[in-house]
């Protein structure tokens, strides 16, 4: 059996959504940050519980506010992976209002949320941080060092299937 899913990718400008993809899709890192112009749209094929995979994921230019996002690049996703900057509050501060647009948006579709960056606090920091948040199940990644990017994107397409 074979199924695509469109995964989305979403958050402020410059919190790692490009280099969480070039990671998981082709196991680099760049330092040189480029920016998103409207979205870049990049394919991984994988088998999952015997089921291959297609995940189209599109990398949508970030934005401050998911309401500026294009609605066209957001409908028919079936997962979303929305994507914080751990060294930026300005990315989380609004996260539960963020979450509940897409929520409004993309009904069926499971949202894994990204604590993104990690490599650059703390242990300590980071889960202080995180307490402070209070949503339940964050994912932290660092797009530099690869830990959990892997897992965040398995972790949605299992969600997805």
């Amino acid at each position: 059996m074979s199924i695509s899913k469109k995964v989305i990718l979403v958050g402020h400008f410059g919190v790692g959504k490009t280099s969480l993809i070039r990671q998981f899709v082709h196991q680099k890192f760049s330092e040189e940050y480029l920016t998103t112009i409207g979205v870049k749209i990049d394919k991984k094929e994988m088998t999952m519980d015997g089921i291959e995979v297609t995940l189209i994921i599109w990398d949508i230019a970030g934005e401050t506010d998911q309401n500026k996002v294009p609605k066209s690049y957001q409908l028919g996703a079936h997962g979303v992976l929305y994507v914080f900057d751990v060294t930026r509050p300005s990315t989380y501060n609004n996260l539960h209002e963020q979450l509940n647009h897409l929520n409004r948006l993309l009904p069926s579709a499971p949202i894994e949320v990204l604590a993104n960056k990690v490599d650059l606090v703390t242990e300590e920091e980071c889960n202080s941080l995180l307490d402070q948040i209070d949503y339940p199940e964050l994912i932290k990644t660092s797009a530099k060092t690869g830990n959990n990017v892997e897992h965040a994107f398995m972790s949605l397409t299992r969600r997805m299937i």
